[in-house]
């Protein structure tokens, strides 16, 4: 895998205390935070810009079932599996993200179990039960050491089990886009800036990225079913934070089937579908 030694030695308190200054997607809307309108605002953002979630989620087809969701944020993911009727555990480093998820259950009346804790060490904190989908979308890229939240989450899968996950995918646009304007071609200092450049926000102080061979690497003992690389964003940053949806000249003019192309080979996000090996 790519990665730097220096990554590992990150303190996990550094990277909690980034996701509590700056949950991800709180500013997806300019209503008051915690109000009905203001989730509303943030779920539909969220999916107008990254709408291959559902369909990767297929949050209806967990209907009755025991879903785990690793990393769950303000909970966007979290209230569509419980909505559908899923019974939903999910889990999160930051404090202030879970507040909000927490108060985003309540608020629409949703039956979640929510646990503070760092991935790595599922075990000492989230009751050792299976789950009949074990869900992490764009988390444990952020975490030390990726391996353990795998170790982990391997004690909480039946035989039937499976696993959504998505991770970074380093042969991407984002990928380049960020060697290219921020590193100015300085190939050598590559994942330190993806991991500064990554989020939103920066300063991120981890982000590892996978490529579809290196996944694997990841995931020793799981049969993985399916890899689908998708999403670019394509909109100016300096409009889309006034909530203006303008494309950046390179994508305005390109034809959908031609941008949908690109997705689909060279978008950040990596989404593996796994289950256990069996025997």
């Amino acid at each position: 895998m790519h990665r730097l030694p220096t990554f590992e030695q990150v303190d996990i308190d550094q990277v909690g205390a980034y996701w509590n200054t700056r949950p991800c997607n709180l500013r997806h809307s300019p209503r008051p935070v915690g109000s009905p309108a203001y989730f509303a605002e943030v779920e539909a953002r969220k999916y107008l810009v990254e709408a291959h979630i559902p369909a990767f989620a297929d949050f209806a087809h967990w209907r009755g079932k025991k879903v785990l969701e690793i990393g769950c944020g303000l909970g966007t993911d979290t209230i569509n599996f419980a909505r559908a009727g899923a019974q939903v555990t999910a889990v999160d480093l930051s404090e202030a993200s879970l507040a909000l998820a927490r108060r985003r259950a309540e608020l629409f009346g949703l039956d979640i179990t929510f646990y503070q804790g760092n991935a790595e060490e599922l075990t000492s904190f989230v009751p050792v039960e299976t789950y009949d989908l074990v869900y992490s979308f764009g988390v444990i890229h952020h975490t030390p050491h990726p391996r353990r939240v795998i170790e982990a989450v391997r004690r909480y899968l039946h035989q039937d089990s499976l696993l959504k996950l998505m991770v970074y995918h380093r042969h991407s646009w984002k990928v380049f886009w960020i060697l290219l304007k921020y590193g100015r071609g300085a190939f050598w200092n590559l994942e330190e800036l993806v991991a500064r450049h990554s989020e939103a926000q920066t300063g991120c102080p981890i982000t590892y990225t996978y490529t579809r061979n290196s996944i694997r690497e990841l995931l020793p003992g799981f049969e993985v079913l399916s890899t689908e690389v998708d999403h670019i964003f394509p909109y100016k940053i300096e409009d889309y934070v006034r909530f203006r949806y303008t494309k950046v000249w390179y994508f305005r003019y390109l034809p959908v089937t031609w941008f949908r192309w690109l997705e689909q080979r060279f978008g950040w996000h990596l989404c593996i579908t796994a289950k256990l090996t069996q025997g």
